[in-house]
């Protein structure tokens, strides 16, 4: 079948694998707390610009990095062992957000996809608990963060940024390991980048992704 259109009011989303396209799984609804919630349990984002219905993915590959893939390069090694910076977390949710939407990317101009409803939508997600911010600092300074959402023993991570080099990759070495340690089995990193690649990233068929999916659907676990 073809992407299903969602009711304004609450209900499930298709199961991925039903649906004949290769990404887009569903269009319309709303960024309800309640609605992503099921969306991510069911290996679904939303990811669409400013004027467009919402758009629910399901990308086949799927970009993710198992825990003990992550690869540490030597230079990378040197600035963990000099502390170089500082990561928190949950420190200042609302600030990532903001960051990642308005931090210059390059090949990338005008703004991101990362509009207001997002912000108040994942925002709404963090004080229940389930989004999370990484902060990477320097001094007093946030030079780098990411965040996204943790559903049982999977992370779903959303966008990153970064002002100074190397400020997001040392955060995300740094929540990995974090996460290897809670007993994370996953992060979903969506598509495919060479930076990511460059962190162990590696893309999976979606048939292999779900399974680990439907594997924690039911556990809602915090951090």
């Amino acid at each position: 079948m073809s992407a299903v259109w969602l009711h304004p009011y609450l209900h499930d989303f298709p199961d991925p694998e039903s649906v004949d396209s290769p990404d887009v799984v569903a269009v319309g609804g709303d960024l309800s707390p309640e609605r992503l919630l099921l969306a991510y349990q069911r290996g679904i984002f939303p990811w669409y610009s400013v004027g467009e219905p919402i758009l629910w993915w399901s990308p086949d590959p799927r970009m993710v990095v198992f825990p003990d893939e992550l690869k540490v390069s030597k230079s990378m090694r040197v600035l963990l062992n000099q502390k170089r910076f500082v990561v928190t977390c949950n420190k200042d949710f609302s600030a990532v957000m903001q960051a990642c939407k308005t931090t210059p990317r390059v090949g990338q101009s005008g703004g991101t996809w990362i509009n207001d409803d997002m912000i108040r939508s994942y925002t709404a997600l963090h004080r229940a608990g389930f989004a999370h911010s990484v902060e990477v600092w320097q001094g007093d300074e946030m030079v780098g963060g990411l965040y996204g959402v943790a559903i049982g023993r999977i992370f779903y991570g959303e966008s990153m940024f970064s002002t100074v080099t190397n400020a997001s990759k040392f955060g995300f070495i740094v929540w990995v390991q974090k996460l290897q340690a809670l007993g994370f089995q996953l992060i979903d990193c969506q598509q495919e980048t060479p930076h990511l690649t460059s962190l162990g990233g590696r893309p999976i068929p979606r048939s292999a992704f779900m399974k680990i999916v439907r594997e924690n659907e039911s556990i809602l676990q915090l951090l």
